[in-house]
C-alpha cells in the first residue's frame, strides 16, 4: 500500500450520513446507473469522510488506527478493499 497516495470523492457521486451510515447515490453516469444506491457500514463511512483530496492514506490509516483500536497492517487491508470498492463505482479517484 502506498501510504502517500491521496484519493478525492467523485463529482458523480452525492452521499447522505444516516446513523451510522452513509448511502451514496451516483448522479452523472450511465441511466442505469441511476438506480444503483451503495451503502457504506460504519467503517467505510467514516473512511469516506476523511476521504478529502487532501489526506493521504497514512493519515487515513492513523485516524481509523487510532479512533477503531485496530492493528495498522488490518486498517490498511480494510482501506484498500473499501477504496478499491468505491474505484469500481466511480465514486473516489486517485488525486
Amino acid at each position: 500500500m502506498d501510504l502517500e497516495k491521496i484519493y478525492k470523492k467523485s463529482d458523480s457521486v452525492v452521499s447522505r450520513k444516516i446513523a451510522d451510515e452513509v448511502i451514496l447515490v451516483p448522479i452523472r453516469q450511465d441511466v442505469g446507473d441511476l438506480e444503483k444506491i451503495y451503502t457504506l457500514n460504519e467503517v467505510a463511512s467514516r473512511i469516506w469522510e476523511l476521504v478529502d483530496g487532501r489526506a493521504t492514506l497514512k493519515e487515513i490509516r492513523d485516524v481509523i488506527v487510532n479512533e477503531y483500536e485496530a492493528p495498522p497492517i488490518e486498517v490498511e487491508k480494510d482501506i484498500m478493499g473499501c477504496l478499491r470498492e468505491l474505484k469500481s463505482v466511480k465514486a473516489v479517484t486517485e488525486g
